[in-house]
């Protein structure tokens, strides 16, 4: 970190400003008061997505809430809300927030467990489940759960009972509620997933929520317009699809709620949306299956030559001045693949917010240079979740951008990235401790990730402090650029790095099923299942392709000297990913734990 272009510290330009009084329900009211036939919301009825006004919203809004009144629901009481992304999150979140109460969301994906612990220990009152299904979790723990009384299930008619109930609330009794809000009010209780331990509760309130927001609008400018639309696919639960939903109503842009993961190109032809909030792995898995698409039509050396030219023009527009031949190949691929591949994401998107983990700078030129911007940034939940951004007026590829309006970001002296802002929450529920340990004895929040400041205020994520592999030879590693690059190889869905205490570097990899499939018809395979084959001697050497690729990125002592292709990918039902698709890796090295003292059991000091 030595040099004169390191910076110590990047504050963020501009001020966002919020008076005491301000809540998250205002832009909706507001919207409802001056445009009431506005389309602010659509969600999916047959084969196209219906719409829902402002003035609509409002009043279902008003009317749920009256309704948790009419039960007894009072300002600072937690309601946990479990459901996958749909229009009736929102329309509970905004009724729970407007009697002044606390919403504690839970991943849809979560385990009876989980939803016992967050449920225990926010002290939720009442709950509401999407389906049975979820609402049985719940059930196997209910007699150890005496603050919950009360649950209901959204697919069993929740918020119509909901509804007529409020008829029996003044009006006027619920704008006595909304009067009371303040910023400083607790909104929402977002459990973190976390890699390790058991999820603390963040405290978030109404002006953490709110201001971020508005942060990010300010400092985005003109690129999200009143004319713009989204689509939310991401779960709500997560602390990023929030806030840019939030902004999204802030802006007034119609929002579509997606249906299901496995709709989501079918939906994304219908809605056209110019921009929405993603995570890296949804737009690692759209190229890889383009990718596979292009091969098994026999247009597979087009497309590597179409991406290689995206990737070009990207970097030389980056750097100020495109070469004439970099402007043909991409004229002439323009035509033959890049329009194709934008029609995928409805053909009218511009760019799309990207957060949760880091995205292949590769991979990030590809999309830049076929025609999507991906705006790339950075925050966690405790940050509600953002700290820096890129965007159009500050974009700098391989970064996570510049700080937001009022934000502050430190690069200790152990290069830890520390943040002050007011975006930044105020504990974690219920655990001095934690909340104590969570910022330095003069008030920086202590991120757990390390970094580095350019001469610009350009923020480069380098690792997770905790993460950092120090080997038997004593050498620092940090796996997760290791990652990246096995990541970008086509037939490799995941990858972790091991070695703590070890000789040398090794590698768990996962392979992508359909990228799989291609290889095994292509290499005389077919129809052969992948647990019989991760020995295979042409199976490795395409992975191997993969871990060459990534130590050329590194020194020698960092390279990676062994690898195991694993019979089967990570997923969240084994516990081995957190919702937001981040490898839990305490879990996967207990699962493969054999396997891993296996890759060293022959070695004395690597091969």
């Amino acid at each position: 970190m030595s040099g004169s272009t390191q910076k110590k510290e990047a504050v963020g330009q501009g001020q966002v400003t919020l008076a005491p009084d301000a809540h998250l329900l205002q832009p909706l009211l507001e919207h409802a008061r001056q445009t009431p036939d506005k389309p602010l919301f659509s969600r999916r009825v047959g084969d196209r997505f219906e719409p829902l006004t402002a003035a609509d919203i409002a009043r279902t809004v008003r009317r749920l809430a009256r309704g948790l009144m009419a039960l007894g629901i009072e300002p600072g009481q937690r309601i946990a809300l479990m459901s996958k992304t749909r229009v009736e999150w929102v329309l509970l979140d905004y009724a729970i927030l407007a009697t002044g109460a606390t919403t504690v969301p839970i991943y849809e994906t979560s385990s009876a467990e989980q939803v016992e612990w967050i449920l225990s220990d926010s002290g939720a009152v009442m709950a509401f489940f999407e389906t049975d299904a979820l609402h049985a979790l719940y059930r196997q723990a209910a007699e150890r759960l005496p603050n919950c009384r009360q649950t209901f299930v959204i697919d069993q008619a929740a918020l119509e009972h909901l509804q007529q109930r409020g008829d029996e609330v003044d009006e006027a009794r619920l704008d006595e509620r909304l009067s009371r809000l303040r910023t400083s009010d607790l909104a929402t209780l977002i459990y973190t997933s976390g890699t390790t331990g058991r999820p603390r509760g963040c405290e978030l309130t109404h002006g953490n929520i709110r201001m971020n927001a508005l942060q990010v609008l300010d400092y985005a400018g003109n690129i999200i317009t009143g004319q713009d639309r989204t689509m939310l696919f991401l779960p709500l639960a997560h602390a990023l699809a929030k806030m840019l939903f939030l902004a999204a109503v802030e802006r007034g842009n119609p929002v579509a709620f997606a249906t299901s993961p496995g709709r989501l190109t079918e939906e994304l032809a219908m809605v056209r949306p110019t921009w929405f909030g993603t995570v890296p792995r949804v737009l690692e898995k759209v190229f890889q299956t383009a990718q596979q698409k292009a091969e098994q039509a026999g247009r597979g050396r087009v497309f590597n030559l179409a991406a290689e030219a995206a990737i070009r023009y990207s970097r030389e527009r980056s750097a100020g001045h495109v070469s004439l031949v970099a402007r043909l190949q991409h004229a002439v691929f323009e035509r033959l693949v890049y329009r194709t591949l934008r029609a995928v994401f409805g053909g009218e998107l511009r760019f799309v917010v990207s957060g949760g983990g880091p995205l292949p700078e590769r991979l990030n030129h590809f999309y830049n240079g076929m025609g999507v911007k991906v705006l790339e940034g950075y925050g966690m939940t405790e940050t509600s979740p953002v700290l820096t951004i890129n965007v159009d007026h500050a974009l700098r590829i391989g970064t996570v951008g510049q700080p937001l309006p009022g934000t502050t970001v430190r690069i200790a002296e152990d290069g830890e990235i520390l943040v002050k802002g007011p975006q930044i929450f105020r504990g974690y529920w219920h655990n001095e401790e934690a909340s104590r340990r969570a910022f330095t004895q003069d008030g920086w929040l202590q991120t757990g990730d390390l970094g580095s400041l350019d001469e610009q205020g350009f923020l480069h994520i380098t690792g997770r402090k905790k993460e950092i592999i120090v080997t038997a030879a004593g050498k620092n590693v940090a796996p997760g650029p290791l990652e990246d690059r096995i990541r970008e190889h086509p037939l490799v869905s995941q990858a972790m790095v091991v070695g703590e205490g070890k000789p040398f570097v090794a590698a768990l990899v996962t392979l992508d099923p359909g990228a799989f499939k291609l290889w095994a018809r292509k290499n005389g395979r077919d129809g052969q299942p992948l647990e019989s084959l991760v020995e295979d001697p042409a199976l490795r050497s395409e992975v191997g392709h993969a871990i060459e690729g990534a130590n050329r990125s590194v020194s020698r002592a960092e390279s990676i000297r062994k690898f195991a292709i694993l019979p089967q990918d990570f997923t969240i039902e084994r516990n081995e990913l957190t919702p937001s698709l981040k490898v839990r890796r305490h879990i996967v090295s207990t699962h493969y734990a054999q396997l891993i003292e296996h890759l060293y059991e022959r070695a004395g000091g690597g091969d």
